[in-house]
């Protein structure tokens, strides 16, 4: 947890780097308008000279920065052995601390029916004869 958040940290400061470093450079083509006229048209587009120190330090943030998207993206696919508490977890348990209201509630079963008992299946015919039960008569109003 103290990890990612470092490496988000230093993700952050990196990217800010990055650019900032990249709009402080000159690109190849600043100098084509003067160029023309100078004289010095053929080096406007042409080779590049020495590394400059700016550019050295955007090849560092990049190495940094793609180093560190590796790595947070190995933490987050990592399975996390610590869980985190979050807010409903600590209700959940103050819940079950004060009586009455951490109760347990028992709810049928969405697959069984409320209205109407489940029917029994019918038992084998037997040899002897089974008494019929007496009729229940509703009582009187």
């Amino acid at each position: 947890m103290w990890l990612t958040r470092i490496l988000t940290l230093v993700q952050l400061l990196s990217a800010l780097a990055i650019v900032g470093l990249v709009l402080l450079q000159r690109g190849k083509g600043a100098d084509a308008g003067a160029g023309f006229g100078a004289g010095a048209s053929g080096t406007v587009f042409g080779a590049r000279g020495a590394t400059t120190a700016l550019s050295r330090a955007t090849a560092i943030f990049a190495a940094i920065f793609m180093i560190n998207s590796m790595a947070l993206a190995y933490l987050a696919t990592r399975p996390n052995t610590q869980v985190e508490r979050t807010l409903l977890d600590e209700a959940a348990e103050k819940a079950k601390s004060v009586p009455g209201i951490g109760a347990s509630v028992t709810v049928p079963p969405a697959s069984a029916p409320t209205s109407t008992p489940t029917p029994t299946p019918a038992a084998a015919p037997s040899s002897t004869p089974t008494p019929e039960p007496a009729p229940v008569t509703p009582p009187p109003k």
